[in-house]
């Protein structure tokens, strides 16, 4: 019987909170929104930019594909299979760039909702904090929801 409450008392108690809510509602998330926004139109016009060098060049090949010579035919279909691997290469770089800058302006928003649910749930004795966003518990213990008291620790309203 004793080791039943010991056991009951390490276990403590479980609160869960929605996390992509509290991010959402963050003043910083409209910010880092827009950074990223204007950072990721770089990327969008070098590569429109591209794809009209493309479209021009596809264009010109093909009006005059029937005049070239075996050689210049090779050589600029070889130009176009050229251009195009750029393309996809420019695209695969430039999305992979966007995804870190997110990650690397994300940080310190993330970081600091994650601190304040730490101190919530430590001043309040929670021992387990579940996102509820995740939706992935599909039975889980009873649990009290924590979004309120956060949103006051980090001065939302």
């Amino acid at each position: 019987m004793v080791f039943a409450g010991t056991l009951a008392k390490a276990q403590g108690k479980t609160g869960y909170i929605n996390f992509n809510a509290v991010i959402d509602q963050m003043p910083d998330t409209k910010v880092i929104s827009s950074q990223l926004q204007t950072y990721q139109q770089t990327f969008i016009t070098q590569l429109q930019s591209m794809q009209n060098e493309y479209q021009t060049k596809g264009a010109d090949y093909e009006s005059k594909r029937a005049t070239m010579t075996d050689a210049v035919r090779t050589q600029r279909e070889a130009e176009l299979t050229d251009l195009q691997k750029r393309i996809q290469d420019y695209q695969t770089t430039a999305q992979g760039k966007v995804e870190a800058e997110k990650d690397r302006l994300g940080k310190p928003l993330l970081d600091k909702v994650k601190a304040a649910i730490t101190a919530v749930a430590k001043e309040k004795g929670y021992a387990y904090v579940i996102d509820s966003s995740q939706g992935i518990f599909i039975v889980s213990p009873e649990a009290d929801d924590l979004m309120p008291a956060v949103k006051i620790k980090l001065g939302l309203k």
